[in-house]
């Protein structure tokens, strides 16, 4: 007996010895300007973070008024994630109220940005942010076109920007971050390859598109289709009346009957326009925000999954 007392009172003091095991670091609380990155956040940090977006899905970042709760949440975040380009003026006067400690990241960071005068020139109304801010304040020319996360390949840039940001500030889950980065950009490269074949297919003559603003520059200049809206930049902007009836025009002219509604937009402009030109509605866009969870569009993956066929099927048409 006292030989088993002896090998257990060894036992324990071997293992009160041992040292004692990290422990594992809270989850990163993310928080994300709008729901396309929120979707980017998620497929990188995995597990390992809790992931909100200001805006959600199907709201329109443009005109987004940020309220209480999103003070609050920005300042108990680790992480802020935003598009950078100007796509969300908003965030200094929301960044400023909450005091926040977060590690700000811009996710476009390293983006070859277009500029609106060369991505925007079919004479519609493109316009540079007119009107005032919610504050009276004239609002600041926008110079650069912030849809960036339209062309897959830019796509790619911001994943690689998320988790290089996340490695960062939790360094013991670096090797997780960056192998979930590499495994869905892997995802998007044959997205990005896909959309283009699938598109190629229709004759250049073809791939011309009405949308209700002006959020698909990057995606006409990678996969070759022509976009032309009513709007401007922001879906805020009011189309002029001389740009709207010289669109009115052109869709008869060049037999353009390819009609869309964005899932954020103001329909009326697009009413105005079908009723016009007794074309129908070819379906719903996703630009600026994902659908619903459960809806057409839920991720980024998801969305260009969407638009491509919708797309093609309303192309064929012209």
């Amino acid at each position: 007996m006292n030989r088993l007392l002896a090998l257990c009172l060894s036992l324990a003091l071997g293992l009160a010895a041992l040292p004692a095991r990290a422990e594992e670091p809270a989850p990163l609380r993310i928080v994300t300007s709008f729901s396309i990155l929120a979707d980017m956040a998620r497929n990188v940090a995995g597990s390992r973070a809790t992931v909100t977006s200001l805006v959600g899905p199907d709201a329109d970042a443009h005109v987004f008024e940020p309220g209480p709760a999103d003070v609050a949440l920005l300042a108990e975040a680790d992480i802020l994630i935003i598009n950078g380009l100007g796509f969300e003026p908003w965030l200094v006067r929301l960044a400023a109220s909450a005091k926040s400690k977060a590690k700000f990241v811009t996710a476009s960071f390293g983006v070859n940005p277009l500029d609106l005068d060369d991505a925007h020139h079919h004479g519609h109304a493109h316009g540079h942010a007119r009107g005032h801010d919610a504050d009276g304040h004239p609002k600041v020319p926008q110079d650069f076109d912030p849809h960036a996360w339209q062309d897959l390949r830019n796509g790619v840039i911001y994943v690689r920007n998320i988790a290089d940001a996340l490695a960062d500030k939790d360094p013991a889950n670096a090797t997780l971050y960056l192998a979930n980065a590499e495994n869905y950009i892997t995802e998007l490269k044959k997205l990005h390859e896909w959309a283009r074949a699938e598109i190629g297919r229709l004759p250049a003559e073809k791939r011309k598109v009405i949308t209700t603003h002006d959020a698909f520059a990057y995606f006409s200049k990678a996969y070759g289709v022509e976009f032309l809206s009513p709007a401007g930049i922001g879906n805020a902007a009011d189309p002029i009346a001389e740009a709207l009836a010289r669109l009115v025009d052109q869709m008869r002219r060049e037999n353009i009957r390819a009609l869309f509604m964005e899932n954020m937009g103001n329909p009326r402009m697009m009413e105005t326009i079908a009723r016009e030109t007794g074309i129908e509605n070819g379906g719903t866009l996703y630009s600026d925000a994902l659908s619903a969870p459960g809806g057409p569009a839920p991720t980024y993956v998801a969305m260009f999954r969407h638009n491509v066929p919708v797309l093609i099927e309303a192309m064929q048409k012209n």
